[in-house]
């Protein structure tokens, strides 16, 4: 504190209560931390009775985000950031008709278009969320390419955020090795060379460089499951 051009030390009762303010503040944001996630673990709710192809599908792209993040050598807050925002990314098809999400053919340009919209319903979803403004924004982009091609923006480069080009490279991933009833999904080494082959035109090649070498560390572990920290819960790796 200042008094008459003299700077005073603060007195002992005040540091304490900038200390109980501090901590007052802090508890206040964990209290809407975990407001925040017993909603989103509500609305992942509603997309699993919805769509539970999709849901899975959500939980394995936060998996092979979080791997790639780990590799990557993210902070834990980024970490967190990443984690949820894969598992959100998606959230928008729950205002995607049935008959365009389920379609087991190609689908048609109109259909395409209709498809193209769920990255910003996810962000109106989310947006609205105090604590989720970032996870807002990634999964609102996480079909920007590398090249600058992608939708809904057309970032380029460094201009789409790390998360997101982290999902889509978790995204494709998922969507070439997953089966379905009308394919196979790819085998892994096959998936990886994909991703390889559009490296700097679709995807940020450091990052899938940082994705397939973490990927292969995990198949080394052997294990049938993986653990996502916000479900608290394992999840079976086999997308069949």
């Amino acid at each position: 504190m200042k008094k008459n051009n003299v700077f005073e030390l603060p007195t002992m009762s005040t540091a304490l209560s900038l200390l109980g303010m501090a901590a007052q503040v802090e508890a206040l944001k964990d209290e809407n931390k975990k407001i925040s996630e017993q909603a989103a673990r509500t609305i992942l709710k509603a997309l699993d009775a919805k769509d539970n192809y999709t849901f899975g599908h959500s939980m394995r792209v936060a998996y092979f985000s979080l791997v790639t993040g780990a590799e990557a050598g993210l902070s834990p807050e980024e970490m967190y950031e990443l984690e949820l925002s894969a598992i959100f990314h998606d959230i928008g098809k729950i205002g995607t008709p049935d008959a365009v999400l389920n379609k087991p053919s190609r689908l048609s340009e109109e259909e395409f278009q209709i498809m193209k919209k769920h990255p910003e319903n996810s962000y109106e979803i989310l947006k609205d969320f105090p604590m989720f403004q970032k996870i807002a924004d990634n999964a609102r982009l996480h079909h920007e390419r590398f090249d600058g091609k992608g939708y809904p923006l057309g970032l380029k480069g460094e201009d789409i955020p790390t998360a997101a080009r982290i999902i889509l490279i978790a995204d494709t991933f998922d969507a070439m090795t997953s089966t379905r009833p009308y394919r196979k999904g790819l085998p892994y080494e096959v998936a990886f060379e994909e991703l390889i082959q559009f490296s700097g035109t679709q995807f940020d090649p450091h990052l899938v460089k940082m994705f397939i070498q973490g990927m292969k560390k995990e198949a080394l572990k052997g294990e049938d499951q993986f653990f996502i920290p916000l479900m608290d819960k394992k999840f079976d790796k086999n997308a069949a």
